[in-house]
């Protein structure tokens, strides 16, 4: 700064101007400039300015800056890429996701995050992933929340390949008939899945019995329906659906509205028709999912079992068999259990095409199939 204003003192005077401006260094062109600050505007205009262009031919204007804060508002969940896809289909031509950053983070509607370092656990072997549709459904309650109907914990089924949210649903209680009477409904409109993958909780999973099999999980498997569960406290082997559950949590939970009902049915169409998804090339999952080939025709009466021993599973969970009562499960109550006499004086339990036990017949004992051993027979 001193020496510009000295520069631009003697420039003044000079007789010869260029040869002041090789002995500071400057340029003609930048010589003149400083010159004419000097003059015009005083000392204090001599200092760096930006170099910043006063006007931007390629500048958003008022009306899309509007457009885009009352997308923001309308969807405070959803990041710069979703909500370009979003404007370039409603408006033909959308900003660069790196403006429409800079205009969240300057009207105030962008919260910092903290970053987290990467994890280096992880499930070993890794987990069956989805290949087209229906091939993986997902399924969980939503953490419980409380509005003007009361406790509301709803049921959400999302197909995993595609995202579709197949339901949202305020059950009255998370009973196995409630749970049950909501997938018939799906069955009926989607057709059957070839796997369900949930948690170890009720109704999904029973911890004492054989492979976890609870009367809900057990119907699904005389369906010919594979069953995938997560880990004991690891909900990240879930984590998509649990990610599904965050946005439902911030975009619903809270939110004052008459029908509990009505209000995730339109979260649930908004989802699967407006909400574009990185993973599936910003598609809307209603644009990918398709329903299953496998119909639904109702829960077979009788699960038939080739070449096998067959018993009934009484309402108390036992069967007969040479003149022996055995336990197995009150979730099969009901259903026919195959047995296959081996070597020796112990048979395989089978339900429908899951391994779930053995009979010792000199003890007059049933020996229980954990989940962990199914997991290492598979593998095997």
């Amino acid at each position: 700064m001193e020496k510009r204003l000295e520069f631009a003192l003697r420039a003044q005077s000079c007789e010869n101007f260029r040869a002041l401006c090789r002995e500071y260094g400057v340029s003609a062109r930048v010589g003149y400039k400083w010159k004419k600050r000097l003059l015009e505007q005083g000392v204090w205009q001599l200092a760096e300015k930006s170099r910043r262009p006063h006007r931007s031919p390629h500048g958003l204007g008022e009306e899309e800056i509007c457009r885009l804060v009352q997308l923001r508002q309308r969807h405070p969940t959803w990041g710069a890429r979703k909500l370009q896809n979003v404007y370039e289909r409603a408006h033909g031509q959308a900003p660069s996701e790196s403006t429409i950053k800079r205009v969240l983070e300057r009207c105030g509607l962008v919260k910092k995050r903290r970053k987290r370092r990467a994890s280096l656990g992880g499930q070993i072997g890794g987990k069956p992933v989805a290949a087209t549709c229906n091939d993986i459904w997902t399924v969980d309650f939503k953490g419980w929340w409380h509005d003007a109907e009361g406790r509301c914990e709803p049921l959400t089924v999302r197909d995993e390949y595609s995202r579709y949210v197949l339901e949202a649903r305020a059950l009255a209680d998370a009973r196995t008939e409630s749970v049950q009477a909501c997938f018939e409904r799906l069955f009926e409109l989607h057709g059957l899945p070839l796997a369900i993958r949930s948690d170890n909780g009720s109704p999904f999973s029973h911890c004492a019995s054989p492979l976890g099999l609870s009367r809900l999980s057990a119907w699904w498997v005389a369906l010919g329906i594979n069953l995938l569960r997560s880990r004991p406290g690891r909900p990240g082997d879930n984590s998509h659906h649990e990610r599904l559950h965050r946005d439902l949590c911030a975009e619903v939970e809270g939110i004052d509205y008459t029908e509990r009902q009505a209000a995730l049915e339109e979260w649930r169409k908004e989802f699967n028709h407006q909400r574009p998804h990185e993973a599936l090339g910003m598609r809307r999952p209603a644009e990918v999912y398709h329903s299953s080939p496998r119909p639904w025709e109702g829960t077979p009466e009788k699960i038939d079992y080739e070449g096998l021993i067959t018993r009934r599973v009484q309402q108390r969970g036992a069967i007969r068999f040479e003149d022996q009562s055995y336990f197995i499960s009150t979730a099969l109550a009901g259903w026919h259990v195959g047995l296959k006499r081996l070597a020796g004086d112990t048979c395989e339990v089978y339900f429908a095409k899951l391994l779930v036990g053995h009979l010792e017949l000199t003890t007059a004992s049933f020996l229980p199939m954990k989940a962990s051993q199914a997991n290492q027979r598979h593998a095997a």
